[in-house]
């Protein structure tokens, strides 16, 4: 007996003493439902190419992106966001193949679609970073820089384009002034008030980008500062949230998610539309790249990581851990 009573009266400890005890009282829980796959599919390749800086995501073949969106849907992951990788020798000023009906992404969209139909939610990121020689989410003018409203043009035509090859969300990616609206009345246009928008909403111009510029086979020149958000800001992002809702968002994201939990939080508490958070690949690599060196612990690392981003307030989560998680929490079962 203590010198002071029954002191301490309070023992939270009592709720962590047993594996499930911690199961029973956990406040957040991971759901392969929850969980996103971002998969890279390459025009012209015969054999998967791996990313060598994200170990374990390639740049996949059709026949092998079809494979794994089926091993997706076999974990129970909710949904697949296709990025197209052209071949250099398509790519031009305007980024023509991202809204040419048989560009590299409509094919991988169309291949999807007839893989595994409507059990995974197919997104496609609609944006022409990957398809323009400069490398830019837009179009430039005639001092080289990006011209917004231009840009909005071609948005809608690859609106239309990837909502024809069957996609059910779109993700307009390249943080252009009006994009959503713009988006929104080209899907309605063309008979596609079904597709849905998942808008990147407070996108930050983030060095945590690096690994994705290989896995997109970037021609990027430059620095896209002049249209994703300054890491130094916050109350910015609410701003940005607005206008998508206002324009017709039906969900929103934050990308990249660690660095900018609190960035997600606010915009979770904020609204009652679905909320996205994207891991990056920056911070996959840097997990895979410790783990490697046998500074962490892998899969406890990737696990927390996820469950502080579902803490901070996402609903769902992109992440190049998706399928493997899923399987995992299944498992769990």
């Amino acid at each position: 007996m203590s010198a002071y009573g029954s002191f301490p009266g309070s023992r939270p400890r009592r709720l962590r003493t047993t594996p499930a005890m911690r199961r029973m009282v956990a406040e957040y829980r991971l759901h392969p439902s929850d969980l996103i796959l971002p998969a890279f599919v390459r025009e012209g390749i015969s054999e998967p190419l791996p990313i060598s800086a994200m170990p374990g995501v390639v740049q996949h073949t059709r026949d092998t992106l079809r494979k794994a969106a089926v091993e997706a849907v076999e974990a129970g992951v909710a949904g697949i966001m296709l990025f197209g990788v052209p071949a250099d020798e398509n790519k031009d000023a305007l980024g023509t193949a991202g809204t040419e009906p048989d560009g590299i992404l409509q094919l991988a969209i169309r291949d999807v679609k007839s893989e595994v139909g409507d059990d995974l939610v197919i997104m496609s990121d609609l944006c022409l970073d990957e398809y323009t020689d400069h490398g830019h989410c837009g179009v430039l003018d005639a001092d080289g820089r990006v011209d917004n409203d231009a840009t909005l043009e071609r948005y809608a035509e690859m609106a239309q384009v990837q909502a024809d090859a069957g996609v059910h969300v779109v993700g307009p990616s390249g943080m252009m002034d009006g994009q959503v609206g713009v988006i929104r009345d080209a899907l309605d246009e063309t008979g596609h008030e079904d597709v849905s928008i998942l808008a990147y909403t407070a996108k930050y111009s983030s060095a945590f980008y690096g690994p994705f510029r290989e896995a997109v086979a970037s021609s990027l020149q430059g620095d896209r500062k002049t249209y994703q958000q300054d890491p130094a800001n916050a109350r910015e992002s609410l701003r940005e949230l607005a206008l998508d809702l206002e324009e017709g968002a039906d969900m929103v994201m934050v990308k990249p998610a660690g660095p900018y939990l609190d960035i997600l939080h606010r915009v979770a508490e904020a609204v009652d539309v679905p909320v996205a958070a994207y891991q990056i690949s920056g911070e996959y690599a840097m997990i895979e790249a410790a783990a490697e060196k046998g500074w962490i612990e892998r899969d406890r690392a990737i696990m927390e990581t996820l469950l502080g981003i579902k803490r901070a307030g996402a609903d769902t989560i992109l992440t190049y851990w998706a399928t493997e998680v899923a399987g995992w929490l299944r498992r769990e079962r």
